[in-house]
């Protein structure tokens, strides 16, 4: 059984070239390439035009990617996003798994990975490149990250901080001072031996704490 996947990026040669790629791998087929978001949402009103994996851009014209995705994720939730994207920052990388997007690949990725990749979304729900998941999760230990113990006011914080509230919003939310949301950051931070909030969101999502 082969399953399909729609391509959304504006640059048409690395559009075409991204599907005589996916065309080539033993489990997937392209039913077809969008130029933005809002030509791939004008094309899911017809049933049979819904893949299981888009693979998404995120810099687009008319409709970017994270806008595509947010939308995705509330209208047609079964379908899987693919992040595809030169952007490599942090902030990039959490608003796209915020809005929904399974997996984030970096557009210089090898063929192999990119196959793999999208087994792995299509397969069990979620995939990072170990570059991107380096960048997240800096010296996170994965053999010890189910051993630590988090106390119920410590998911409360987590949780709150997948979201885009500030510290100080998540403190009021808690009714609690800033200080003490502070100290909560760093005690959780050292426990689960994470180097910033995008590390955090990463072990949530993982961890089904947080649920995009």
């Amino acid at each position: 059984m082969n399953y399909s996947v729609v391509i959304v990026e504006d640059h048409i040669l690395l559009s075409q070239a991204l599907s005589g790629l996916v065309d080539g791998f033993e489990k997937f087929k392209v039913l077809y390439i969008c130029k933005n978001g809002k030509e791939l949402l004008t094309r899911f009103k017809d049933p049979k035009n819904i893949p299981d994996i888009v693979l998404m851009d995120i810099n687009m014209p008319i409709m970017n990617g994270l806008e595509t995705t947010a939308v995705l994720k509330e209208e047609y939730p079964d379908v899987k996003v693919l992040a595809l994207s030169v952007e490599e920052d942090e902030k990039t990388i959490l608003k796209m798994l915020r809005a929904g997007a399974k997996g984030y690949l970096l557009k210089d990725t090898e063929k192999s990975i990119l196959e793999n990749a999208l087994v792995e979304v299509q397969e069990t729900g979620f995939y990072h490149t170990k570059n991107v998941t380096n960048l997240l999760l800096g010296s996170l230990n994965p053999k010890e990250e189910n051993k630590v113990a988090l106390k119920e006011r410590e998911l409360e914080f987590i949780k709150h901080a997948c979201t885009e509230k500030t510290y100080k919003e998540i403190a009021s939310d808690m009714c609690l001072s800033p200080k003490t949301i502070e100290g909560y950051r760093d005690s959780i931070f050292e426990k689960l031996n994470l180097k910033n909030r995008t590390g955090l969101v990463i072990y949530a999502i993982k961890n089904k704490i947080f649920v995009p």
